[in-house]
């Protein structure tokens, strides 16, 4: 499986802690775990040319995780939607904690991806309501994080195909953290924890989710759409 890992790669650049955390960016520590798994990995960030997303680049990606918070409005409205229409046509897309203001995502959704947030240092227990899908696979019945950011409903996207994980944090709020949808051909997984000044991708029950997340949003040759006119099937010119 080919699978690109896209960062901002800005937090990393300007805040100590979180280069503390992730020496090597975000999208280092993903691009690590995900290679064990034995993929072809790569990574792309926000300020390469084209964001490190050419049409090259696409055409050959499996799976393209998407990690951003701070700077969607750079990410380029032509290249948001050429990674779009590659989702449409099958490419599977894995999207991280607060991308889900990314213009990708948003597109994608059809709505605004709004939601309540709060950075206080909360437990997160990310309960699991789906323990059948591939997804949750290995998993207990919760995943417990010691300290992560909070966000609360409303969140503001269409019903999810599948809801996997529902979190609880300590000041009451609860919010859908999991959920899977499908657009086209393709196969977009949302996974809510991961605040860069916390290290949540270095916990392995996290990192389980994501492997898996990737494996499932893999498109291993759904038929692809024919669309426009079409001649008929059955020889109708007899009648």
């Amino acid at each position: 499986m080919n699978i690109l890992v896209w960062n901002e790669f800005r937090h990393e650049k300007e805040n100590e802690v979180v280069s503390d955390i992730y020496p090597n960016g975000i999208h280092g520590a993903i691009a690590g775990f995900l290679e064990g798994e034995g993929h072809q990995v790569k990574t792309a960030t926000l300020d390469e040319e084209e964001h490190g997303l050419t049409d090259d680049v696409l055409a050959e990606t499996d799976v393209l995780l998407w990690w951003g918070h701070k700077a969607h409005d750079e990410v380029e409205d032509e290249i948001a939607e050429k990674v779009k229409q590659r989702v449409l046509d099958g490419m599977g897309l894995v999207v991280l904690h607060s991308a889900h203001f990314s213009k990708v995502f948003k597109k994608l959704m059809g709505t605004t991806c709004d939601l309540k947030w709060r950075e206080a240092d909360e437990k997160e227990r990310l309960w699991i309501v789906d323990p059948s899908h591939p997804i949750t696979e290995g998993l207990g019945q919760y995943i417990e994080l010691e300290k992560e950011e909070m966000y609360g409903e409303h969140f503001d996207i269409p019903a999810p195909d599948e809801l996997l994980f529902v979190s609880w944090f300590e000041g009451g709020e609860v919010f859908r953290s999991g959920a899977t949808f499908r657009r086209g051909r393709g196969k977009i997984f949302y996974f809510r924890p991961g605040h860069e000044t916390y290290p949540t991708y270095h916990n392995e029950e996290i990192q389980k989710v994501i492997q898996n997340g990737v494996k499932w949003a893999y498109n291993q040759g759904t038929p692809k759409h024919v669309y426009g006119n079409a001649q008929p099937l059955e020889n109708i010119s007899e009648k």
